[in-house]
């Protein structure tokens, strides 16, 4: 080979190379940007809360994944009131699936003593605001057995987040999927089965 064909053969080698490394160069941050960012991963990100200083009666709201989500923890009377007016719900069961299974008790929770459901009512989005007192003392009717009121359209939810029959939301307040790491650690955003 003459020495004019070597010099071609190593320039068109050398220029490869380099078009390579570009491409490659150029190729990373256009695939990085592809990636949701700390933001994005942190929103869907389950949220751990600590209830060890919830007193019962008494209720906490932390945010996942945009939402509110109420952790209640209810007292012995909340827990007996349940019971007393299944008959006026519209899902006192919780047959409709927009729990996990482990909620699906008179309760509607894992452990009965907490609540935790997404504080937005299924009718239209609004945020119920709570009426905890039973009776008149929470501005309700005198056999309120106290729950939770949206003030938009008037559905009203009892201590489970069960939607009482005749009332604008269609059905129950949702359960997040959630588990108990400890005795007051409560993991939101991940089923127990998968904790």
């Amino acid at each position: 080979m003459s020495a004019t064909c070597q010099d071609r053969r190593l320039l068109l080698l050398a220029t490869s190379g380099a078009g390579a490394v570009a491409a490659a160069a150029t190729a990373v941050p256009f695939v990085a940007s592809l990636t949701p960012s700390a933001r994005a991963r942190a929103s869907g990100a389950p949220v751990e809360v600590d209830v060890g200083k919830l007193p019962a009666g008494e209720m906490m709201t932390v945010e996942w994944r945009g939402k509110p989500v109420w952790i209640l923890h209810r007292d012995a009377a909340m827990l007996a009131a349940l019971e007393a007016h299944a008959a006026r719900l519209a899902d006192a069961g919780s047959a409709v699936t927009q729990q996990p299974d482990y909620a699906r008790n008179a309760h509607r929770s894992i452990r009965p003593e907490f609540l935790v459901v997404v504080g937005i009512c299924t009718h239209l989005g609004c945020s119920p605001s709570e009426k905890f007192a039973a009776g008149a003392a929470a501005g309700m009717p005198a056999d309120w057995p106290g729950g939770f009121l949206c003030p938009c359209h008037g559905s009203t939810f009892d201590l489970a987040g069960r939607v009482f029959l005749g009332q604008p939301a269609p059905t129950n307040l949702e359960v997040p999927p959630h588990a108990w790491l400890s005795d007051t650690l409560l993991r939101i955003g991940e089923a127990e089965d998968s904790a």
